[in-house]
C-alpha cells in the first residue's frame, strides 16, 4: 500500500456543474412505492462523509440493503438503451431510477431490498480527494456497510451489486470482510488493475485507461491522478499492489458473473476472483453476451434476486441447488448451450499440445522434425502469422491457453507481440463472437506479450496460465531467439468437425474499433522490423488447449 498518490485538479470541463450534477442537498420524498432519501451524509473513520441516495419500501419493513458503490455518479440516470445502443440492453429493462451498471431501486425495493447508490470518496461535490481501487477507499467502503447495516430500516445483511468499478470495489471491501456484509454479486470487474487493465502482456494500454479515469474524475476536489501513476509505474510495484484485490482472505458467499466476451478488461479478474476467493459459499456463471445486456436482462436479474433471497434472506428456493459452475459453451455471436461443472477451471480438463509448423502454416498434433521460421513485418497493419487446426471430430474448448513461442527480432531489442484465436467455418469463413460489451465479430479470445517482460513467476504460473512477474526488463539482442508463454485469456467454445481453430500472431492490435469507441488500444510499442517465429526442431513452439467433456 502506499499513501503517495499523485493528485490533479479539476478542469472547468470535468467539473461537476459541468457534468451535471446537481449540488449536495438532502431530500425525502416518497414515489411509486418507495421512500427516497437523497444525499444522506455517512461518517467515515476518516473525517469525511460518504453521500448516498437511498430507496427502500414504502412499507418500512425491515430491508436487506444492497449496495453500489460508484465513479460515474448516483444523480445520473442512465437509459443505456439510448447511450450504447449496441449494448443488447432494452429500455424497458429498467426504470429510470436506475444509474449506470447499478442496480434498478425499482425492482429491487417491490421485492423487499433496499438499494444504496454512493458516491465515491472524492467524487463530484465531495469532501475529501479521490483515489481509486485503494485501501482507503476500500475502508470507507467498508464503513458504508456497516452503518447500513445497523439502520432501523435495515434486516442487517447487506449485499453489494453492480458491474464493472461496482464490481471492482466489491471485491476490494470483501477482503476486509465487514461484519455486516452477508453476500456479494461480482459482475465482471478486474482484480488486478496492472495486469489485467493498464499493462496488457507488459504492453501500455493507451485508450480505455486514459478515458476511464477522466470519466472518474468529476469532482469540486483534486482527485487521483492515474495516467500520471501509471507512466511512472511501468513494473508491477507497490503502487500497482495497492490496487490488486487480496482475494484469498474473502469469505463472504459470492456468486460471480464472468465473460468470455471482455478480454482486455474483466474476463481475467473475474475469473481469478472466482478462483481464489476462501469462500466457502461460492457459485460461478460465465457467459458469452453483452455485460450490460447480461446484468439487466430479466431472466439474470431474476437469478441475481434467487442468490440474494437466498442468501440475505433464508430462503430455500432453486437457487440453493444451483450448480457450482455454469459455462456456456458457444458457437458464434448470440448463440450457444450453457453447461454445468463443479469447478474452475473445468474438472477433468485434457490440455494438448499443438505445434506450430512454419512451413505448413499449420498447428500439428506432433512436433515438426525438421526446423522452420515465419516472418511478419512488426508494424504493418496486414502481414500477420496465421496457423490453422483442423478438428476431425466435434470438440469442446473450455478454458486457459498457452501460447509458447520461439521468436526474434532482426532489428530490435524487444517485441511487442498480439494473439488472437479464431474460429472458422467449414467454409473458410472467420465465426465471429460477441466483444467488448458492444461488438460483434470478435475473436474466440486474445493475448499479448512484451517480449522483455517474459520472466515468469513460477510461483503464480501454471501449465496452462503463465504469470509474468513484470518487475524488471530482459531485452534481447538483434537477432537473438528467445522463448516465451504467452497467457490466452480463458474462452469456452464448441468446433464442429471440419471447423477449424485459427492462431494469429501479429505485431500490432488484431481487431480495431473507431475512437471514441471504447475500446482497448496499444499504440505506445517497441516494435521495430521482421518478427520472426521459430518452429520444429529445437524450437518446439506449441499452442496449449484445453478440451473438456461437459454433458
Amino acid at each position: 500500500m502506499t499513501d503517495a498518490v499523485q493528485l490533479r485538479f479539476r478542469s472547468p470541463l470535468n467539473s461537476p456543474e459541468f457534468r451535471g450534477a446537481r449540488p449536495r442537498a438532502y431530500s425525502r420524498t416518497v414515489e411509486n412505492g418507495m421512500i427516497i432519501e437523497r444525499d444522506v451524509e455517512v461518517p467515515t473513520r476518516f473525517g469525511y462523509v460518504i453521500y448516498c441516495d437511498i430507496f427502500r419500501p414504502a412499507d418500512e419493513k425491515p430491508a436487506p440493503p444492497l449496495i453500489a458503490w460508484t465513479p460515474y455518479g448516483k444523480h445520473d440516470p442512465s437509459p443505456l438503451a439510448k447511450i450504447y445502443p449496441d449494448s443488447g440492453v432494452l429500455a424497458e429493462w429498467m426504470s429510470d431510477y436506475t444509474i449506470f451498471e447499478a442496480p434498478d431501486p425499482l425492482y429491487w425495493t417491490a421485492r423487499g431490498y433496499a438499494v444504496i447508490t454512493a458516491d465515491i470518496p472524492g467524487a463530484w461535490y465531495a469532501s475529501t480527494q479521490a483515489r481509486y481501487c485503494d485501501p482507503q477507499e476500500a475502508e470507507a467502503y467498508y464503513d458504508l456497510i456497516e452503518w447500513a447495516g445497523v439502520q432501523p430500516w435495515s434486516s442487517g445483511k447487506v449485499g453489494l451489486s453492480g458491474v464493472s468499478y461496482l464490481t471492482v470495489m466489491q471485491w476490494r471491501v470483501a477482503e476486509l470482510n465487514p461484519p455486516h456484509l452477508a453476500a456479494i454479486n461480482p459482475w465482471e470487474g478486474w482484480t488486478d488493475t496492472y495486469r489485467e487493465l493498464t499493462y496488457h502482456g507488459g504492453i501500455p494500454e493507451t485508450f480505455f485507461w486514459p478515458y476511464i479515469q477522466v470519466r472518474w474524475g468529476a469532482s469540486d476536489h483534486p482527485v487521483e491522478d492515474l495516467w500520471r501513476e501509471t507512466r511512472e509505474h511501468p513494473f508491477f510495484d507497490a503502487f500497482w499492489e495497492s490496487k490488486a484485490a487480496r482475494l484469498d482472505r474473502i469469505k463472504v458467499p459470492a456468486f460471480i458473473i464472468a465473460s468470455w466476451s471482455d478480454h482486455g478488461l474483466h474476463t481475467r479478474g473475474t475469473l481469478e476472483g472466482f478462483k481464489k476467493i476462501s469462500s466457502e459459499r461460492k457459485w460461478l456463471e460465465v457467459h458469452g453476451r453483452k455485460k450490460w445486456h447480461w446484468y439487466y436482462e430479466p431472466d439474470a436479474v431474476e437469478r441475481q434476486r434467487l442468490f440474494f433471497d437466498h442468501v440475505l434472506k433464508g430462503e430455500d428456493n432453486e437457487f440453493a441447488r444451483w450448480p457450482t459452475v455454469r459455462v456456456e459453451v458457444r458457437d458464434g455471436s448470440g448463440s450457444g448451450t450453457f453447461k454445468q461443472a463443479t469447478a474452475w477451471p473445468i474438472e477433468n480438463t485434457r490440455y494438448k499440445r499443438l505445434y506450430l509448423d512454419a512451413a505448413q502454416r499449420a498447428l500439428c498434433d506432433q512436433a515438426p522434425a525438421e526446423p522452420a521460421s515465419l516472418s511478419y513485418e512488426s508494424l504493418a497493419d496486414e502481414p500477420q502469422a496465421v496457423f490453422d487446426h483442423r478438428f476431425t471430430s466435434a470438440t469442446e474448448l473450455v478454458g486457459h491457453m498457452k501460447l509458447k513461442l520461439h521468436v526474434s527480432a532482426a532489428e530490435s531489442d524487444d517485441l511487442d507481440l498480439f494473439v488472437a484465436i479464431q474460429k472458422v467455418a467449414a467454409n473458410g469463413e472467420v465465426v465471429g463472437f460477441t466483444h467488448f460489451a458492444i461488438f460483434e465479430g470478435g475473436p474466440v479470445a486474445m493475448g499479448w506479450l512484451r517480449v522483455s517482460h517474459r520472466e515468469l513467476d513460477p510461483a503464480a504460473s501454471t501449465e496452462f496460465q503463465p504469470v509474468l512477474k513484470h518487475q524488471r526488463l530482459q531485452k534481447v539482442a538483434p537477432g537473438e531467439i528467445v522463448e516465451v508463454d504467452i497467457e490466452i485469456l480463458a474462452s469456452g467454445t464448441r468446433f464442429e468437425a471440419g471447423e477449424s481453430l485459427r492462431l494469429v500472431v501479429k505485431g500490432r492490435d488484431i481487431y480495431k474499433y473507431p475512437k471514441p469507441l471504447l475500446y482497448a488500444h496499444h499504440e505506445d510499442t517497441v516494435n521495430l522490423g521482421l518478427h520472426t517465429i521459430h518452429t520444429g526442431g529445437n524450437f518446439p513452439s506449441y499452442l496449449l488447449i484445453p478440451e473438456v467433456d461437459l454433458p
